[in-house]
């Protein structure tokens, strides 16, 4: 329990999504602990994480899983002693299908190359044996090892890189589907520094992605007992990332944590504190975590941050739906024996993917039914937007029967708006980001927080909240 005394420094967080809840479990570990206030907008916490239960069905609104490769997701899981409730993707189905266009509208679902991440061709022999591209696209790709590196060192967006080092056909059939489904990003603005920085440093390491690749791999091979050996690369929850949110919201509310459900309208450091506005009251606080879309922080930094606010302006959002259908497994003739497909661009489809999520982790769907989620709109089509959920759902039901064969009408059908949640890092996001942190290192004791900076997964979030967090108290404690 949090010990609330007189001198006890407090921090208000602003948003009470992944961001914000795990910058207070952080500062709940730090000696002495801060008091904590979480104000968050919306009627619950978790931010665009939820998992909806009903009829025997287990639905994701956003995320359903995270990578387990790095470190900040594992450790929070076991710190909550949630690691029983971990649960890796069934083994049938790691691996992912990408629909490959054909002559006459027609094409096929056919595996992603084994080996093959992303950008980079770990293993070039079975990528050889996949007929996902031409005879000729892929010894074009075994032939990215004798590319000569890029000499500048510029930002270079994502289709530049991606044709430059592996050529046209690899892009359009590949690489481009596999982007939209992460970023629905427009790869011709999408930064490989900001976006890709991994890769983007292979390539100036090694001189080429198959030897970088190959070398990550040794690598990993020889540090097996990591988190991601242990527990598979992608994990989520028994019941879904729910588990995640409800058990950070009982720990902290349990260790005190203040919630209340209001909205922030500005912020103002009057020398001593900061002076919170809220919709009935100002508040002053000693630190503070902004853990808020950027296009939120940047009206409330507006009036006396006019700077920093317009940078945070600066960065763009995308938005798409999340349809999930339930079917009859007999009205779907397609094995699904996969962790879901990528649609390319190229195929003149809507959707940029579906995850077979009965598939991919147990006790998603009822007896003799199947789950699937799709994902369409992003940065390349963003009228989306301007359709209903009716249209939206048969604009998606249109692509699944042209790519899963017969496909009878869904049991059950759940449609999820995200208008502008996701951040676009484009070109010179990273100079931006910059920027922005340049000028927060000005302000006392004040923390951003979120997706738009460095990193969009769950992880990259939960790393963000903590270093926020940090941030807000740093100069609290210097002045104590």
């Amino acid at each position: 329990m949090v010990n609330h005394s007189k001198k006890q420094q407090h921090v208000m967080i602003v948003g009470g999504g992944l961001a914000g809840l795990s910058a207070a479990e952080w500062l709940l570990r730090q000696t002495p602990a801060p008091r904590i206030t979480i104000v968050e907008s919306a009627h619950r916490l978790g931010g665009v994480i939820e998992t909806v239960a009903r009829e025997g069905w287990l639905i994701e609104r956003a995320a359903d899983s995270f990578l387990s490769v790095r470190p900040e997701g594992i450790e929070l899981v076991e710190r909550l002693g949630l690691s029983k409730e971990l649960v890796s993707i069934n083994p049938e189905a790691r691996r992912a299908l990408v629909w490959s266009p054909r002559k006459n509208n027609r094409g096929d679902l056919v595996p992603v190359p084994p080996g093959f991440r992303l950008l980079a061709p770990g293993r070039i022999v079975p990528f050889l044996r996949s007929n996902v591209l031409s005879v000729f696209g892929r010894l074009r790709v075994a032939g990215e090892r004798f590319i000569p590196k890029r000499k500048q060192h510029a930002d270079e967006s994502l289709e530049s890189f991606a044709v430059r080092r592996l050529g046209q056909e690899a892009f359009d059939k590949l690489v481009q589907p596999l982007v939209s489904g992460i970023w629905t990003a427009d790869p011709d603005r999408l930064s490989m520094a900001a976006a890709c920085p991994e890769f983007f440093k292979m390539e100036q390491d090694w001189g080429s992605l198959t030897r970088g690749e190959k070398k990550r791999i040794v690598q990993v091979d020889e540090s097996s007992d990591t988190s991601g050996a242990r527990y598979g690369q992608f994990v989520s929850f028994r019941y879904g990332m729910q588990t995640l949110i409800d058990s950070l919201e009982c720990h902290l509310r349990g260790a005190g944590v203040q919630i209340i459900q209001d909205k922030v309208s500005s912020l103002q450091h009057d020398g001593t504190e900061w002076q919170v506005s809220l919709s009935k009251q100002i508040t002053g606080t000693s630190g503070v975590v902004l853990a808020v879309p950027a296009s939120v922080a940047a009206p409330i930094l507006a009036k006396e941050y006019s700077k920093l606010s317009a940078e945070l302006g600066k960065i763009e959002f995308a938005g798409a739906a999340v349809v999930s259908l339930g079917f009859h497994r007999q009205d779907i003739t397609h094995p699904l024996s996969a962790a879901g497909m990528i649609v390319p661009r190229i195929a003149g489809k809507r959707i940029l993917a579906a995850s077979f999520s009965s598939s991919k982790f147990s006790g998603r769907a009822p007896a003799n039914s199947v789950l699937i989620r799709s994902f369409i709109g992003g940065a390349l089509d963003t009228g989306i937007a301007e359709l209903t959920d009716e249209e939206v759902l048969e604009e998606v039901l249109l692509d699944l029967k042209t790519t899963l064969g017969r496909c009878d009408r869904p049991t059950m059908v759940q449609v999820d708006r995200w208008h502008t949640s996701m951040p676009q890092y484009n070109l010179g996001h990273v100079e931006r980001i910059k920027k922005i942190r340049q000028f927060e290192a000005t302000l006392p004791s004040l923390g951003l927080a979120g997706g738009a900076y460095e990193g969009v997964g769950i992880p990259q979030v939960i790393h963000s909240g903590q270093v926020a967090a940090a941030h807000a108290i740093k100069q609290i404690s210097n002045t104590q």
